[in-house]
């Protein structure tokens, strides 16, 4: 069975950083693209980032270019969210997700991601 875990979130000051991890296990991280979603209270759940199975290519939201990045490491079968510059509007629980594919769209849909991990919460407050 195809299981992810996410690890990683907390509480942060303005600007600070943070790491999230998202760790497989039931497949092998090599074959499929990987995308973190967020979710604050009270609003729809937002595609944040995607990367392809071979880190090729990534995607990532307006709200986060230019401070987030994302990074697989393929023989660990885990993928990164560095979040960098942090705002208290990125606040919000974040789920990592598997599609059946190796590749990223334009536009990440929630409907195209079949796995998701139980979500860590992100917390950004002075």
């Amino acid at each position: 069975q195809l299981q992810l875990v996410e690890s990683g979130g907390g509480l942060v000051q303005p600007g600070g950083s943070l790491r999230l991890s998202c760790a497989a296990s039931g497949f092998s991280r090599a074959y499929y693209a990987t995308g973190w979603f967020r979710q604050a209270p009270g609003k729809e759940r937002e595609g944040v980032s995607c990367i392809s199975s071979s880190g090729g290519t990534t995607n990532f939201a307006d709200s986060v270019k230019g401070r987030f990045t994302i990074s697989r490491d393929n023989a660990k079968n885990t993928v990164y969210l560095q979040m960098n510059s942090l705002k208290p509007e990125d606040t919000a629980v974040y789920y990592c997700a598997a599609p059946p594919v190796s590749g990223c769209s334009d536009f990440m849909v929630v409907s195209d991601y079949h796995y998701w991990g139980q979500g860590t919460q992100v917390t950004v407050s002075s």
